[in-house]
């Protein structure tokens, strides 16, 4: 059954997703403060207005795509007198929380929400931005059984997989761990590469073996950070249009939060972390995270093996 859904926040993740939700037939009121994700947005049907209030008027559900846990508390209770998501909903609106935030902020979230009246979920999403415009995304939700159900038929059009994980931030909560595993995978396929062309081995070599071996993984075989053996890859771009490292440091961030609140292990982790916070410092911070394996390179003595 088709709904009226709010989006609110259209960037290279929310857009593609509306665009999706709109190609499921449901009614879609978007809303970003870029006039470029605006643009962008309009360009493929989607009914952008001009305020968050007005995306909300109507709507049956509110999906936000926000940068952080403080923006998503801040648009749920309003700031400085603007009334916030939760006084303009209509009662008993389904949220749904797509941005990656602080397990803490994702239950806050739920308990604001729920206390207002509402219901609401927490489901980060894994797949990029090539999984966002394909419509195949991973979410990982933390609901209860009652609202998973509910929000369920809203996340089929945008998802290839969609795993109920627990209560109110365990989304959150499963979301940090796959982005940890994640970054320490990207370093080290980067690692890799570079080795392989200190060492004389071609890209594509170096790909055909690996991908079919047992150091497979998905930051290979779909985000490979060498041009040429993924032709989808942000390696083909420039490292454009992809996950920020600015994102993906602001995301381990997170992680390390949850490391230290829960005395967790985590050296690999930690190292990953401070590689990826130094890495998105300066002006690689809008690249794609796979661009990692520049900062390798340059801190990488050449030898007579010369690169490939």
């Amino acid at each position: 059954m088709s709904k009226v859904i709010a989006f609110l926040g259209l960037g290279n993740m929310g857009g593609p997703m509306a665009v999706n939700l709109l190609k499921d037939g449901h009614t879609v009121h978007g809303f970003d403060p870029v006039e470029a994700a605006q643009q962008h947005a309009k360009e493929n049907g989607v009914d952008v207005r001009g305020t968050a209030a007005e995306a909300v008027e109507g709507a049956e559900v509110i999906i936000t795509m926000l940068p952080s846990g403080k923006h998503v508390l801040d648009a749920y209770q309003g700031a400085e007198g603007i009334p916030g998501l939760l006084e303009l909903a209509a009662p008993d609106t389904l949220f749904i929380d797509c941005s990656t935030i602080a397990v803490a902020d994702a239950r806050e979230a739920a308990r604001l929400a729920h206390d207002g009246g509402h219901r609401a979920i927490d489901a980060p999403v894994s797949g990029g931005v090539v999984g966002a415009e394909a419509g195949t995304l991973a979410f990982m939700v933390g609901a209860s059984e009652e609202n998973f159900a509910a929000a369920q038929p809203v996340l089929e059009p945008m998802a290839k997989r969609i795993v109920h994980c627990g209560e109110a931030g365990a989304g959150q909560a499963a979301k940090v761990c796959n982005n940890l595993i994640l970054a320490i995978s990207m370093i080290g396929v980067s690692e890799a590469f570079v080795l392989g062309e200190q060492l004389g081995l071609t890209h594509e070599a170096l790909f055909e073996v690996t991908s079919n071996a047992t150091a497979t993984c998905w930051a290979l075989n779909t985000n490979c950070p060498v041009p040429g053996p993924v032709p989808t890859s942000p390696a083909n771009r420039d490292f454009t249009g992809g996950f920020a490292s600015a994102l993906m440091a602001k995301d381990l961030g997170l992680a390390m939060h949850a490391i230290e609140s829960t005395g967790t292990e985590s050296r690999l982790g930690s190292m990953a972390a401070q590689i990826y916070q130094d890495w998105a410092a300066g002006e690689a911070a809008r690249l794609d995270f796979s661009s990692i394996i520049t900062e390798i390179r340059e801190h990488s003595t050449a030898t007579d093996g010369g690169a490939a």
